[in-house]
């Protein structure tokens, strides 16, 4: 008899076909309720076996099948299979479930990943034993002990819509029998073999010694045989050459089945290596390689080996890409410095299992490191042609090829990209001149934990998340005199503290013992670490430079030995002053790779701009290349001139590649088209970034980036992913081989496009300064090098927009160079124009200002051209207010710019930043006393008002803040420096046709005049200083601001910081976050100590104190430790940049947190007197700073001078209901920042095409549940005369409405109750353009009529006495929004991708007597809302103009 299924099924399934075909109803509406059963129960050894007839995408999950003891006829069908009980096992995924319960996690091929077509089923066998089949293929046994009466169950849950049952012919059963009697027979054979060697074994211990039985399987195992592949492999592999090469058959039609192993197992540290002889370009992925436990002569073999399952640990490793996978699941995510999918043909690849029990993989000869320990033995050695890779040989070293191989490589066979682009470099490129052999590199005898490869020019730790020391290298010669050693960081690590350290030293390579750390080294050696230096293992200078554990990737560091025997550090080219003298001559260059470095390059003057002595401007057509850092299907040759995508005709995208630097101002960067595919559609991107490279996570494709980013893809110029603009003169996807493709932006903020040299025109405009250039190798374009017409064009050739109503109002600019003013000290001399000035006496009254006062973002920078080191001291650079002409009395003058008190001046002297003589920050950057002849200092007001001094062209930071307009720069030749040279221009722009203000600016300037503050009294100086962090910190902490800002500079703990003083009663001590890293996980703690941590230290982690200690951490509650409370305020996890945070200890001795500024009420009580705070800068905020006066912390109320009275009343109101906070102020303030909720309200309420000016953005609130717990807000308010209680509306954003003036004259925010209505999204402009809510019969947009909703009263289906064309209302949004009212609309998200959907409703006032209160009209069985009953859920009204809109409510689910 046919199988077929019951009658009964789950309420959503429909039964055809002669109940042989299931289907769920609604699919894409409803995911569960599907579930159908056999209609008789199975018998013993027959397959029930279902086939997928049809899926949606709409879902997560799918079929899921099993078998139960429970009858349908008399079964309450639950929701979907997981939920049935009473004897039910059931395969869901790739799990088997017991009643529910987890039984197997891992049972054979995962459900969810079927397809339509794919057919799976079911059988218990006559002993009891269930299995599952999948297209016909048994998983094994997966429960036993079945009882005999058991019912087929399959539910069509999530994404499975439909299936059929397959029938059972002649040859299915001969299947499922052949499936029995080979189960059968391999529990016959087992049980035969485990006898036979249990007989073995007694006898041969009976007859033989312990060694001899040793001795005997030994020889089993390991034969002396050579190593050769198993003739028993995969189905599609033909074995030849003494079965030492293996190749796939079908290669271009098939991509798996290529599994060959070794025919014996490995010995200990036996090398087992093979070369890749044959590749194709069809398909992704390639070579794997690893060992297994499984011997190939009972092995049945899986289509691809990262299938295979083992039952022991370790049973089956693999390497897989570039990564390790341990039977199957990935084990380690990046492994090495290779991936597998990049080798070319001839690469070799091969592994060894150490003595130790660990396993080595080496590429082409190199060692990659340890990549997995404890492996299991014995094991025998295994490859899987997979995908590209086709046919492979095994090699020995003995092999004579094997030698040419090697030696032909040796050089310069780790730099993959020169192999693969061999044509780029000469036929010579390999021969050895007396350049290569001087030239600087690593010495290959190194630390345990390093290798040294990239022809000696790169270090690297292969293993640097298991190890964090023994990375010591040394160069393979001495350092010649004033010669540069330095190098660049390329890889770092965030699991260790401490970072690269760099020196020298007098040990010779080959005799050196080489240490852990190179600190350890007591005698011959300096050493850079961290800020400072170390003579032999001792700290002799502190505080020397810049700090090591702060770099980044890119960075570079180096040191040179001068020829007076002095040793200079340079970080970034930036000299960082003498660090040691008598320094003896033939030292050795030495790098630490400690901690989070990983990786590092020797730089040479081909590789990037190193020396400091070089001005970067002298290299304008060679300093610019492609970064190191690129996406990870491009590859960088050619010495960084040239992009590749390597693997063109396999992969399209991911070859994103950025410059080294920015682009210069009207600085052309020019690439031109070296090779193209004709595989694929679209072609090359450029465009423009203000990412740094070192920040960005590189995309498929630069159009992904929603930031900061302009792009030319075709003819479409796109900003920030959304195209801009349609049909410029210029698409990319016509370029040919040989075309040239060039960009700039130029002065006036432009960008423009160059086509073969000729100027394409303006595509886009307000370009920020600073952009990096980005090319996307993207479909056909597989190959671009940089031009040699790398130039700056001058300022009078810069092109001239083609728009000619931009044309009248652009900027002509010219340049000249800045000069001093004739007002300068009695000791000065001006030279050449006055653009030199030298001090020709003394040692002071050296004081020069700028000829005019510096515009906004103009640079003005000198050059030290003599120094005297006869005096000590040296130059003073910064901004003053003093007005300065040529005609100033030289009297005003003061010996030294520290005096220049008369007027707001700030100053830089050493590395202090002075206001008025008053120090403002300490150790803002490298001295300025350690500047040197050439070096270069420039100051710039910037947009923001502040101050910021540049070092040899680097940007050093902000040294003070509100700066006002119209500063002159001044320079004080103190000290050592006599002479400096102007090096800056001035950029001048001619007037506009029209120089004359409109009303609309007039107002404007006087209005940002009478709010600008007092700039004698600006941040830097007008706090109160009341409260400061301890001197005694933890060992990661930097104060600065005089104590009142902390900043943890390394790791993620060692950030624990106190108040220097008790906390009095009823004061509040508050910090607010400034900086957070998201790469690590939870955040910042506080709370207080009862006793004085002078002398107390600090351990790694709040959450070690163990002595009168409360902690609050996330949202729980410490004491010494202990646990004493949960689910306290909001979590501190969540907390972002900008928040403020604060403890309070009240009169009563109790514990309040206050989060920016809402007081979350009692943590605890019973705190001791006197109590001192910590903070805890841990894992992800890494910087915060005391709010010395509470005020400060509440952000400024933005103008209103176009807001009705009316909302400001209304978000007075709102606090003391729940609505948010007290006053109307940044978005921070009423949602959480970067709210991802909050945010997708914003972009569903943008597509809707609601105008702007029917809004009041300063008051949106969000209600998501971050949002209102951080705020605190109660769930219930009263409003009105009288009072009436409405519920928040949680869970959904509000849009705040503008109101009218008469909302403001009828005193609706005080007097009038608040309630919400549901609406179409539809309806939404139609209501706004009215200013009031639709009654059924009104007309909508497009002559349509507001219709009842369908679920609500009709005409004909009303109650007695009920009147449809009236307003509903309600004082709860759950019942006012509830599908009834706001029906659900789709919405695809444009960031995401994914589809929502969306309810609206408006939150409205509406005025007490004018509408009746009745029961809820849905249906609903049980209360909706808690605090209201259903019977006065509904309230109605006929009476226009006594509801006014307050706000737009959008829920998204």
């Amino acid at each position: 008899m046919a199988a077929k299924f019951h009658g009964r099924t789950g309420t959503l399934v429909s039964l055809s076909n002669g109940n042989r075909t299931a289907q769920r109803n609604c699919p894409t509406q409803e995911f569960n309720n599907g579930v159908v059963l056999s209609s008789d129960a199975l018998r013993d050894n027959q397959i029930f076996e279902v086939h997928i007839d049809k899926k949606v995408n709409s879902w997560s999950g799918s079929i899921e099948i099993g078998v139960t003891t429970c009858d349908p006829n008399n079964l309450n069908f639950p929701t979907s299979a997981t939920g049935f009980r009473e004897g039910t096992w059931v395969m869901s995924g790739s799990s088997i479930l017991k009643d529910g319960h987890a039984m197997i996690e891992e049972y054979g091929r995962d459900l969810d990943q079927l397809d339509e077509g794919d057919r799976i089923g079911v059988m218990r066998n006559s002993a009891g034993v269930l299995h599952f089949f999948v297209n016909g293929v048994d998983q094994g046994p997966a429960a036993t002990g079945l009882p005999p009466t058991v019912y087929a169950v399959v539910d069509m849950y999530g994404k499975c819509a439909q299936v059929t049952i397959v029938d059972q012919d002649s040859n299915r059963d001969m299947a499922a029998q052949a499936v029995i009697s080979n189960g059968v027979a391999a529990e016959f054979l087992t049980e035969l073999s485990n006898q036979l060697s249990s007989d073995l074994t007694n006898q041969l211990s009976n007859e033989l010694s312990n060694e001899l039985i040793a001795a005997v399987e030994q020889q089993i195992l390991y034969s002396n045989e050579s190593l050769v592949f198993h003739e028993k492999c995969g189905s599609l592999i033909k074995l030849s050459n003494s079965r030492r090469t293996a190749e796939r058959r079908r290669p271009l039609d098939e991509f798996n089945n290529g599994v060959v192993m070794t025919n014996r197992p490995l010995r200990n540290d036996e090398l087992f290596e093979i070369r890749l002889d044959r590749l194709v370009d069809k398909w992704s992925g390639s070579i794997e390689m690893g060992i297994t436990t499984h011997n190939p002569s009972v092995l049945d073999f899986p289509a691809t080996m990262t299938n295979m399952r083992s039952g022991i640990t370790n049973g089956t490793i693999m390497m897989s890409g570039c990564g390790i996978l341990t039977n199957g699941k990935g084990s380690r995510r990046e492994y090495g410095e290779y991936n597998l999918d990049e080798l070319t043909e001839n690469d070799r690849i091969g592994l060894v299992r150490k003595s130790n029990g660990s396993l080595h993989y080496y590429i082409n000869g190199i060692d990659q490191g340890v990549a997995a320990t404890n492996t299991p033995s014995p094991i025998w050695g295994v490859v899987d042609l997979y995908g590209m890779a086709v046919k492979v040989t095994i090699i020995e070293r003995s092999d004579p090829e094997y030698q040419e191989v090697e030696g032909a490589r040796s050089e310069v066979r780790a730099n993959r990209s020169f192999w693969q682009f061999s044509e780029m470099f000469e036929d010579n490129a390999l021969d050895v001149t007396e350049d290569d052999v001087s030239r600087l590199t690593f010495h290959p005898r190194c630390g345990s934990h390093v290798s040294v490869i990239n022809g000696h020019r790169t270090a690297h730790r292969p293993n640097a998340f298991d190890d964090f020391n023994n990375g010591v290298v040394l160069t393979s010669r001495v350092l010649r005199p004033t010669e540069l050693f330095e190098v660049r960081i390329d890889r770092m690590v965030n699991k260790w503290a401490g970072s690269i350290e760099i020196g020298v030293t007098t040990h010779l390579p080959t005799d050196l013992k080489f240490p852990c750390t190179m600190t350890n080294i007591f005698s011959g050696t300096w050493m850079m670490t961290g800020n400072g230096i170390m003579h032999n293992g001792t700290t002799v200078l502190e505080d020397y430079g810049q700090n090591l554990d702060s770099l980044e990737v890119g960075d570079r560091v180096a040191v040179m030995r001068k020829g007076d025997g002095t040793l200079h550090f340079y970080v970034n080219s930036i000299d960082q002053g003498p660090a040691a003298s008598n320094v003896p001559a033939n030292v050795y260059g030495v790098i630490d790779l400690y901690g989070q470095a990983a990786q590092a390059t020797i730089c040479d003057m081909s590789d990037t701009l190193s020396s400091p002595e070089l001005d970067s401007s002298l290299l304008l057509d060679s300093d610019i290349r492609f970064h190191n850092l690129h996406g990870q299907n491009a590859a960088i040759v050619n010495g960084g001139k040239t992009a590749a995508r390597p693997n063109a005709r396999g992969e399209f995208n991911d070859a994103i590649v950025m410059t080294t630097r920015p682009l210069r101002d009207n600085e052309l960067f020019e690439v031109t088209v070296d090779k193209m595919v004709d595989r694929w559609s679209g072609s090359i991107e450029a465009g423009v970034t203000l990412i740094k490279p070192e920040e960005l996570e590189f995309p498929n494709t630069m159009t992904d980036i929603d930031y900061d980013t302009w792009m030319l893809s075709g003819s479409a110029i796109m900003q920030d992913g959304a195209t801009v603009q349609t049909g410029y003169t210029l698409d990319l996807d016509t370029l040919v081989v040989g075309d040239r493709i060039g960009m700039m932006r130029c002065s006036d903020a432009t960008l423009h496009y160059y086509y073969n040299g000729q100027d394409m025109g303006v595509a886009c405009s307000d370009i920020s300064s600073g952009v990096y250039a980005v090319i996307d190798l993207y479909g056909q374009c597989a190959q671009v090098t940089i031009t040699s017409g790398l130039c700056v064009v001058p300022s009078e050739n810069l092109p001239c927009s083609l728009e000619p109503e931009q044309s009248f109002n652009s900027p002509i600019c010219t340049e000249a160079s800045h000069r001093f003013s004739l007002c300068c000290g009695k000791n000065v001399t001006l030279k050449n124009n006055n653009s030199t000035a030298c001090r020709v006496r003394n040692f002071n009254h050296g004081i020069v200002f700028s000829a005019e006062p510096l515009k906004q973002e103009e640079l003005f920078e000198v050059r030290i051209d003599q120094l005297s080191p006869a005096w000590s001291g040296s130059l003073v650079v910064g901004l003053t207010t003093m007005a300065i002409s040529d005609t100033t009395p030289l009297s005003l003058i003061p010996a030294t710019a520290h005096d220049l008190n008369t007027k707001v001046t700030w100053i830089v002297s050493g590395s202090e930043v002075m206001k008025n003589g008053v120090v403002i920050k300490e150790n803002y950057a490298p001295s300025l006393e350690r500047l040197q002849v050439g070096s270069k200092v420039g100051l710039k007001r910037c947009s923001d008002g502040t101050m910021h001094v540049y070092v040899n062209g680097e940007d050093v930071g902000t040294a003070a803040s509100n700066i006002p307009k119209n500063v002159f720069a001044v320079v004080d030749l103190y000290g050592r420096v006599d002479t400096v040279t102007v090096t800056s221009n001035v950029v001048t722009e001619a007037a506009p046709l029209s120089s004359r203000l409109t009303f609309e600016e007039y107002m404007r300037d006087k209005v940002d005049f009478h709010l600008q503050p007092d700039l004698d009294q600006d941040q830097d100086t007008a706090e109160d200083i009341t409260v400061e962090f301890n001197n005694n910190h933890g060992k990661n902490i930097r104060l600065s601001q005089r104590n009142l800002r902390a900043c943890r500079a390394a790791s993620y703990n060692q950030g624990l910081v106190v108040s220097r003083k008790p906390l009095p009663r009823t004061e509040l001590f508050q910090v607010r976050i400034e900086q957070l890293n998201l790469r690590w996980s939870s955040s910042l703690m506080l709370g207080v100590l009862g006793f004085n941590p002078e002398k107390f230290p600090l351990p790694a982690s709040a959450m070690a104190i163990r002595k009168s200690c409360v902690v609050i951490q996330g949202d729980a509650v410490f004491n010494c430790g202990a646990k004493i409370r949960e689910r306290y305020g909001p979590n501190l996890d969540t907390l972002q940049t900008g928040h403020t945070v604060g403890l309070l200890i009240d009169e009563d001795n109790c514990l309040h947190l206050h989060v920016n500024g809402i007081d979350h009420g009692v943590a605890t009580r019973d705190i001791p007197h006197p109590s001192y705070v910590f903070v805890d800068l841990y894992g992800q905020c890494e910087q915060v700073t005391i709010v010395a006066n509470t005020a400060s912390c509440l952000p400024p109320p933005p103008i209103t001078e176009y807001r009705e009275k009316a909302n400001l009343e209304e978000g007075m109101k709102e606090k003391s209901v729940g609505l948010g906070p007290s006053r109307p102020g940044p978005v921070e303030t009423r949602h959480v920042r970067n709210c991802e909720y909050f945010n997708m309200c914003q972009r569903f309420k943008a597509t809707l095409g609601l105008p702007d000016g029917y809004f009041e953005s300063s008051l949106n609130i969000c209600y998501c549940e971050t949002c209102h717990k951080l705020r605190g807000d109660d769930l219930y308010g009263r409003r009105g005369d009288p009072p009436k209680e409405y519920a928040v509306p949680h869970g959904w954003s509000r849009f705040s409405v503008r109101v009218s003036s008469k909302a403001h004259m009828l005193n609706v925010s005080e007097k009038w109750h608040v309630s919400f209505h549901g609406t179409r999204a539809e309806a939404l402009r139609n209501i706004l353009d009215r200013g009031d809510l639709l009654i059924p019969g009104d007309m909508m947009m497009g002559s349509s009529v507001l219709s009842p909703l369908p679920d609500h009263f009709s005409d004909r289906g009303k109650p007695d006495g009920c009147d449809i064309k009236q307003i509903f209302l309600s004082p709860t949004i759950k019942y006012g929004g509830s599908n009834t009212f706001a029906p659900k609309c789709k919405f695809v998200d444009p960031k995401t991708k994914k589809m929502y959907h969306c309810r609206v409703a408006f939150q409205v006032w509406v005025k007490p007597g004018s509408y009746k209160i009745g029961p809820q009209s849905i249906g609903a069985n049980e209360q909706i809302d808690p605090r209201f009953s259903n019977n006065e859920l509904e309230w109605a009204t006929k009476e226009r103009g006594s509801i006014m809109l307050c706000g737009l409510l959008i829920k998204v689910e």
